[in-house]
């Protein structure tokens, strides 16, 4: 049986990474922020399911509104104080840990 060879594709991206894309395109740094704070807001979700906290008991736990809760649990918003994450830490018991790796 003949085996089909395969045409190489004239495709500039063929080969790079999806970080190097994202580079190209100049949206990394976007992208990034936005995975970080996706995985935070569904860690702190988790924690407060695993704690059984409600959202009304977390904002006055955190010493904020219900609203200002709810953006820091929203994955796309990505504007977020490092003092918002201290306090909702706080409330469930936990402690931030930052580290800056190399690029």
């Amino acid at each position: 049986m003949h085996t089909p060879k395969l045409t190489p594709t004239k495709n500039p991206h063929d080969g790079s990474t999806l970080d190097e894309f994202l580079l190209e395109e100049g949206i990394l740094e976007e992208v990034e922020a936005a995975a970080i704070k996706r995985a935070i807001a569904l860690k702190i979700v988790d924690l407060m399911r695993e704690k059984d906290v409600q959202k009304v008991s977390m904002a006055k736990q955190m010493r904020t509104s219900r609203a200002a809760l709810d953006r820091l649990l929203d994955p796309e918003n990505t504007s977020v104080t490092l003092a918002t994450l201290t306090r909702a830490a706080h409330a469930l018991g936990r402690k931030i840990k930052i580290d800056l790796v190399p690029a």
